[in-house]
């Protein structure tokens, strides 16, 4: 089910940014669309506070252990994805700001 929140658009142009592959381990299986910054915590539904995910690792950003890792911390998938998506835009010369 396609979020009300994101355009059909908008979901290509992330994954197209991303190569169609998931921005933390490079799988291309179940691929998803993620907000860095929760809409919760004032994060937009634009292309540039968004990542794609596999399903795995879009879990896992949710909390999900499913690797049952003894050392997970849902924090560092989450600052992953920040640090991929402002390391990509400053690349780019331009600052992230996902608000």
């Amino acid at each position: 089910m396609l979020s009300a929140n994101i355009t059909k658009a908008v979901r290509k142009a992330a994954y197209r940014r991303d190569g169609f592959r998931c921005a933390l381990c490079d799988s291309t299986d179940g691929l998803q669309i993620h907000h860095a910054v929760p809409r919760g915590k004032g994060g937009s539904s634009y292309v540039h506070n968004l990542i794609t995910l596999c399903w795995r690792c879009h879990a896992m950003a949710h909390g999900t252990n499913v690797y049952d890792n003894p050392d997970f911390d849902a924090a560092d998938i989450e600052q992953a994805a920040v640090e991929y998506l402002a390391d990509y835009y400053a690349d780019l010369g331009f600052v992230w700001n996902p608000w």
